[in-house]
């Protein structure tokens, strides 16, 4: 199989963040998506720090990136671990529900979790909306815009990874 017609399949890329009890922290996603008008489904690795912190807090919150997104937000939540660094420091933020969602954000989504299913490598996690807001009318940034205009790259753990 051609793994790089997987790359033709629509994705955004967002900012999932929980709490590590009282402490902030997130992860950027790409597989996210709408189940129901009130039902989200979010795909997290296994070995994500923020896998971990939502299965103890049962909760999240998605902040949809634009694509005027600050150069290194996705490099600091994409390629560090939260178990090491405070990715949130020096990024303004607000709160809702406990949970940080990132001010340059086109709009955001709170979740709590209703169920979950493992993969080998990934959970699954379906979640009700609990709250969301459009905070702008930035233009949401796709993974296809991600790769071909920012030239990003994914790391090992994102669903969407392809090895060379």
């Amino acid at each position: 199989m051609d793994k790089n017609v997987l790359k033709n399949l629509s994705y955004g890329v967002y900012l999932v963040s929980t709490l590590d009890n009282d402490r902030p922290t997130g992860c950027i996603a790409n597989s996210i998506m709408q189940v129901t008008h009130d039902t989200i489904a979010v795909s997290m690795n296994h070995n994500n720090f923020t896998t971990e912190c939502i299965e103890k807090t049962k909760k999240f919150a998605i902040s949809i990136l634009g694509v005027d997104v600050e150069r290194n937000l996705i490099p600091v939540f994409g390629f560090q671990s939260g178990r090491n660094v405070d990715k949130f420091k020096g990024v303004e933020c607000f709160q809702k529900d406990d949970l940080n969602i990132i001010k340059s954000a086109s709009g955001y989504i709170t979740c709590e979790v209703i169920n979950s299913t493992d993969t080998e490598t990934h959970t699954i996690y379906i979640a009700r909306i609990t709250g969301g807001e459009l905070l702008n009318e930035q233009i949401p940034m796709t993974y296809a815009y991600y790769q071909k205009v920012k030239k990003g790259k994914s790391p090992k753990t994102a669903p969407t990874y392809i090895e060379n």
